[in-house]
């Protein structure tokens, strides 16, 4: 009686091991000549790439030195081991090459404006700017046209920020909903389209000649814009107040519709529709 239960028990047993033969793998290993050849193909060294030098010609000025001109400055960056963006040339020299280069930069997104900068004979922001990938051609770089200059690239933005203040941007109301926020139709949201999204990155303003010529008077193409923002908003009820403000022969009226600004602008907008808007409804108050 005990012997059957041990071969029954036996047999059990093997019953339970012969599926978890299906599982293993039968696999054999490889051979010893495989595995030396492939360690040799993993040994042998990886082709490297052609470096492809680009020169950056960049303005240099430092107020430091008063007695010195100011200067291009060339730097060779390798394209292989950089960004595509001049913004990314630029951290680059600073990080590796000279880090006396001095130039604003915050978001890297296109949002901030904070590194707007004359690239290639244009004005735009160095996050948006693709590098030229010809190696033959270099890249000049200066700070904003027609601006007073901080050091290098970066310019003195003291006047243009003065002027946008004196167009008070912001949301002016005799009355106020009691217990609800300033509501609006999306019909009269659409309208600010095209306008809200400036950065006020100010190559539009340095772009324009009559801005070039009247600085110190004429508002410019972005803050002209951005007064336009808040006439066109529905929930503002300073419409005639604002109006009043370019009332006059500088403010608004030395745009002679060049319409550089549009061609510049980062963002793609048309501050030169926007301060025809002003001018038409200025013509049918």
């Amino acid at each position: 009686m005990l012997a059957s239960t041990r071969s029954t028990a036996a047999r059990s047993a093997a019953s339970l091991l012969r599926p978890a033969s299906r599982y293993i793998s039968t696999t054999q290993p490889p051979r010893m000549a495989e595995v030396a050849s492939s360690t040799a193909t993993s040994e042998q060294p990886t082709r490297q790439q052609e470096p492809r030098f680009k020169t950056f010609s960049i303005y240099r000025w430092n107020p430091d030195q008063p007695s010195e001109k100011p200067k291009m400055q060339e730097y060779k960056v390798d394209l292989n081991n950089c960004g595509p963006m001049v913004l990314d040339a630029l951290i680059k020299i600073k990080n590796e090459q000279d880090p006396t280069l001095t130039f604003r930069r915050s978001c890297r997104e296109g949002i901030c404006g904070s590194c707007a900068m004359n690239i290639e004979g244009g004005n735009t922001l160095a996050c948006l700017s693709r590098i030229n990938v010809d190696t033959a051609k270099e890249t000049k770089i200066y700070p904003l046209p027609h601006t007073y200059v901080v050091k290098d690239i970066v310019p003195d933005l003291t006047q243009f920020y003065k002027q946008y203040k004196s167009i008070q941007p912001y949301l002016q109301r005799d009355s106020h909903p009691e217990g609800q926020e300033n509501l609006q139709t999306i019909e009269d949201r659409k309208k600010l389209d095209g306008l809200y999204e400036c950065i006020l990155c100010a190559c539009c303003s340095t772009s324009c000649p009559s801005y070039w010529w009247n600085s110190d008077e004429y508002l410019g193409p972005a803050v002209l814009m951005q007064a336009y923002r808040w006439m066109a908003d529905s929930r503002d009820q300073a419409g005639p107040q604002r109006k009043a403000m370019m009332q006059n022969s500088m403010s608004l009226y030395r745009c002679h519709t060049i319409m550089n600004c549009a061609r510049t602008c980062p963002k793609g907008l048309n501050p030169g529709k926007a301060i025809q808007e002003i001018k038409k409804s200025l013509a049918f108050d």
